[in-house]
């Protein structure tokens, strides 16, 4: 009697012990999850100083090396992400359920910082995927106030109004994402919900406007160029209109005085001060306007050096410089 109630008290711890690791691994589903992915993985040198440079927090560091991210050349990042994934200033795709981050090379010295920016966006795209509905609900509140209540950079705006034309339903997503990497100042509710995920997030945004600015610069340059070109096509364009006007007073008079040298030789002498005075008032206006044009032409030159430096810089990071994938 005494060995068979042992044996059913047995069974029964054994039965409960195995409900509750059943359990267990019912809730804990995605920790082992990750765990079986992370196990044997060391990131890179170059995975792990990304997340270094980019500030990123244990628990971003986690999500990032769970996705196993991969920097890779042009060629094969056709093959992994589809042609303009991304309408902010980076270039990089996340593969939904933590199926991997890839991430273009660019190696343009110029932008120096967008491989780090590129891969904290990634990485929020791998948070955002597994935030519980009421933590979502949350979140999607307070990015949503900011942008319609606060947001006042333009060009975030118009890459927000580009994903809602293209992907209306991955809004909330993207500035997720965003916000976070590319727009210093935020309310305190987003920098405190963002402080789980970087030490220092400035960083991330200075390394974004570093790059930034070699596309803003170069543009604000080539709009100071064209106020100038435009300002000095009006000069020039008045001065061409007094030279004809000048040129045909000229032949006017100089048929006039051709018609006086012979018939009236003292009207003819009496007149020539005059011509010679006209004339030269027409060559110096020709050699102010001939340096215009010289000006203008310089500063042509000057004016499409950067602006074929800022598409230089465009196409390091557009989709549409890689080759599509078979």
């Amino acid at each position: 009697m005494f060995h068979s109630s042992a044996a059913r008290w047995a069974r029964t711890v054994v039965f409960y012990a195995l409900l509750i690791s059943a359990g267990l691994l019912y809730f804990n589903q995605q920790a082992v999850e990750d765990w079986l992915k992370l196990r044997g993985y060391t990131p890179p040198a170059e995975i792990a100083a990304i997340a270094d440079r980019s500030s990123m927090t244990p628990d971003a560091r986690h999500l990032w090396y769970v996705n196993k991210p991969q920097i890779v050349e042009a060629t094969e990042f056709s093959d992994h992400c589809p042609a303009a994934a991304e309408k902010t200033i980076i270039l990089g795709c996340y593969r939904t359920g933590d199926n991997g981050i890839y991430v273009y090379r660019v190696t343009d010295e110029r932008l120096d910082g967008v491989v780090e920016v590129t891969s904290a966006h990634e990485m929020l795209h791998a948070v955002y995927d597994r935030l519980s509905k009421d933590e979502r609900s949350r979140v999607d509140g307070l990015l949503e106030n900011y942008y319609t209540q606060t947001l006042s950079d333009q060009r975030i705006k118009d890459t927000i109004d580009a994903y809602k034309t293209s992907e209306p339903d991955a809004l909330s997503n993207e500035m997720h994402s965003i916000f976070a990497t590319e727009v210093a100042d935020l309310p305190d509710e987003l920098e405190s919900y963002y402080r789980q995920y970087f030490s220092d997030r400035a960083r991330v945004v200075a390394l974004a406007e570093r790059y930034q600015s070699e596309f803003t610069s170069r543009r604000t340059q080539v709009a100071a160029y064209d106020e100038q070109l435009a300002a000095l096509k009006t000069q020039i364009d008045s001065g061409e209109q007094s030279l004809r006007e000048g040129q045909a007073e000229l032949e006017s008079e100089r048929e006039r005085l051709n018609s006086l040298r012979a018939r009236d030789p003292v009207a003819y002498n009496a007149a020539v001060d005059s011509y010679n005075n006209q004339v030269n008032g027409y060559n110096q206006l020709l050699a102010r306007t001939r340096a215009l044009i010289t000006q203008y032409n310089d500063l042509v030159e000057q004016r499409n050096t950067v602006a074929f430096e800022e598409r230089q810089l465009a196409q390091a990071l557009s989709s549409q410089s890689l080759p599509t994938s078979e």
